[in-house]
């Protein structure tokens, strides 16, 4: 009694292919995961600004959570050197909520004297679905002068009741913090804070938000690089996988191919020399005896007889 063995389907150098591809996709996911989340921060916009101007500033505010949606944006205004004048641009659907405090030394302008300044601006009544951002703008007139950066704090809260701080700053040779706050630098300049007017420039991120846009960039990069190497080994895989079987029965066919090919010629071989026998021997025949009949009527020395005609 003979067993068959059936050959696994998978070769050994297959199973490490395999292998490789799982460890490959499972890399390019994890790498991807942790990408996205470096580019979801609260920024304000342009990043940088000359001291003294009269700028409009954004604060662009991205959903992170996948199951939530912000609720109410809330904006903390630096008094500690306060900006005069500060007006707010509508969002549609949303309610604005201004808080100001009375200074200890009130602020001269070019547009006078202002004993008070905005110390927080709150949206709330509006929605920011997941995967979607909202821009809300301030004007401010003038910025401070004498300082080289304004933090401006943010608290973002969601539907399901989390709330995310903005308030992180960055510190010298210390990675970028996890919630950095929004922070807008401050320029010198020669022109007149009354003559200088900007306005939002494209969106544009912070020197820590900018290295963490980058990171993701790169880690974004890679995990498509890993994912086309997945790609790769695994359509490789399975053609050394599908290649396998017929090599390993070719032989056989063709060693039953040739034997049947010198076995069909050997016969029709011996089946043409065997009527060219026949017909040599019929021939020989046939000629031994036209020459024996005239011998034979020679040497009797009869004659063929004619019919007479009455």
């Amino acid at each position: 009694m003979s067993i068959a063995l059936v050959p696994s389907r998978f070769t050994p150098r297959a199973r490490i292919l395999r292998r490789v591809t799982v460890v490959g996709t499972a890399t390019a996911a994890a790498v991807l995961l942790l990408a996205v989340p470096a580019l979801a921060h609260v920024t304000v916009n342009p990043a940088s600004v000359p001291a003294g101007s009269a700028s409009e500033l954004t604060f662009r505010v991205p959903n992170e959570e996948a199951h939530a949606n912000t609720v109410k944006v809330d904006v903390q205004i630096p008094t500690q050197h306060p900006i005069a004048q500060l007006l707010v641009r509508p969002v549609p659907g949303w309610t604005i909520s201004v808080k100001s405090i009375t200074l200890a030394k009130p602020v001269t302008t070019d547009d006078g004297t202002f004993n008070s300044a905005v110390s927080e601006v709150i949206w709330t009544g509006g929605q920011i679905l997941p995967g979607q951002f909202q821009d809300f703008a301030i004007s401010a007139d003038p910025l401070p002068t004498g300082i080289s950066q304004l933090v401006f704090k943010a608290i973002q809260t969601y539907s399901n009741g989390d709330i995310v701080r903005w308030i992180d700053l960055q510190q010298p040779g210390q990675p970028a913090p996890d919630h950095p706050a929004p922070t807008l630098t401050l320029t010198t300049g020669t022109t007149p804070s009354s003559t200088v007017r900007t306005s939002a420039a494209p969106p544009a991120a912070s020197g820590t938000d900018g290295l963490s846009r980058a990171l993701g960039v790169a880690g974004l990069l890679v995990g498509l690089l890993a994912c086309l190497l997945a790609l790769m080994v695994a359509r490789r895989s399975r053609r050394l996988v599908a290649d396998g079987g017929p090599r390993a029965g070719a032989p056989a066919a063709n060693g039953r191919a040739e034997a049947a090919g010198e076995q069909g010629s050997d016969g029709v071989l011996a089946d043409a020399k065997a009527p060219a026998g026949r017909n040599q021997a019929a021939a020989g025949g046939k000629a031994s005896a036209r020459r024996t009949v005239p011998a034979n009527a020679k040497a009797s020395g009869r004659q063929p007889q004619r019919r007479r005609r009455g």
